[in-house]
């Protein structure tokens, strides 16, 4: 059994990397970050007169996504260390890698097995976003992309029963199958779904709403996304009206959420279109007098409130 006590992180990347070239996993042994919590990566442990550098659990968590593996529960390997195990993911296990169009996303597609509501790095920056444009002060919202309503059901899961009732809730999405679940969801008679295609809002007559939310949805390749983006704010956005669009900087793959959006031509995540696209937006709303904030990590959460 491989154990590494006082070699440099370096060391340990190119050893793991190598041997995951002939294995599916890889198991090694390292000190025990229980031993000296609170020490930061790469501290110096002395313990029995051998040395140790310190790393945390979060340090192996993010070796292994990194490597794109899931690391496996931890196990003891002696009175001060523990055994590491790597097991490489399913990369073709991806919604990304379907060449459906209209049901890429649908019901049945692999898509359908993730609930963005249960990862916390999402999780907790939706939520910030939501309270920053005090979700419970607007009336009528609109969702772009909205799926099986996940987005829709955060908000009414966190409201008061009462104050969710009065809201008006609009939510468009061209998958079908999906749509169809969304309207089972929320059968209180305050929201309304449509299968449509996004580039043609204008023949639905939606009117303007006071928060408008698209999450993944805008940085499609058949949408134009700077002109929708401005049209959203000329066109559907009331004049105290705020706006949270979601920027994902992440890929879903074997059962993973894994950190870093992958662009064209680029066998590494490459987030140069990321900000380019999130420059635009935030530079489009603080000309229109918003209040711009910019928060989050594997999703990037831009809000837009109105100044004054």
């Amino acid at each position: 059994m491989k154990t590494f006590t006082s070699e440099p992180l370096t060391d340990i990347l190119a050893w793991v990397h190598n041997t995951l070239k002939e294995s599916d996993t890889v198991t090694f042994a390292v000190l025990n970050p229980d031993i000296a919590r609170g020490a930061y990566a790469g501290e110096v442990i002395s313990i029995e007169e051998n040395s140790y550098l310190y790393r945390s659990y979060k340090a192996w968590s993010d070796l292994g996504e990194l490597l794109f593996c899931r690391l496996l529960t931890p196990k003891p390997a002696s009175e001060y260390t523990i055994l590491i195990t790597y097991e490489k993911l399913n990369l073709s296990d991806s919604f990304h890698a379907s060449i459906a169009k209209e049901e890429k996303y649908g019901t049945a597609s692999r898509f359908a097995s993730i609930h963005k509501n249960e990862e916390p790095a999402f999780l907790s920056a939706y939520l910030r976003a939501l309270r920053s444009v005090k979700v419970g002060e607007r009336k009528r919202i609109l969702n772009l992309g909205i799926n099986t309503g996940d987005e829709f059901d955060l908000i009414r899961r966190i409201l008061p029963t009462e104050t969710y009732a009065n809201l008006e809730l609009v939510g468009i999405d061209h998958s079908e199958s999906a749509i169809s679940v969304a309207r089972e969801r929320f059968d209180e008679g305050n929201a309304a779904f449509y299968v449509h295609d996004i580039n043609d809002l204008t023949s639905l007559n939606l009117d303007r709403f006071d928060l408008i939310i698209t999450i993944g949805t805008l940085q499609s390749s058949s949408l134009e996304f700077k002109s929708l983006f401005a049209s959203l704010v000329q066109n559907y956005l009331t004049h105290e009206g705020a706006m949270i669009v979601g920027f994902p900087n992440c890929r879903w793959m074997g059962g993973e959420m894994i950190y870093g959006a992958k662009a064209p031509n680029y066998p590494y995540s490459e987030m140069s279109i990321l900000v380019k696209d999130i420059y635009y937006c935030k530079k489009y709303l603080q000309q229109k007098k918003f209040r711009v904030t910019l928060t989050g990590k594997d999703y990037l959460f831009l809000t837009g409130t109105k100044i004054g």
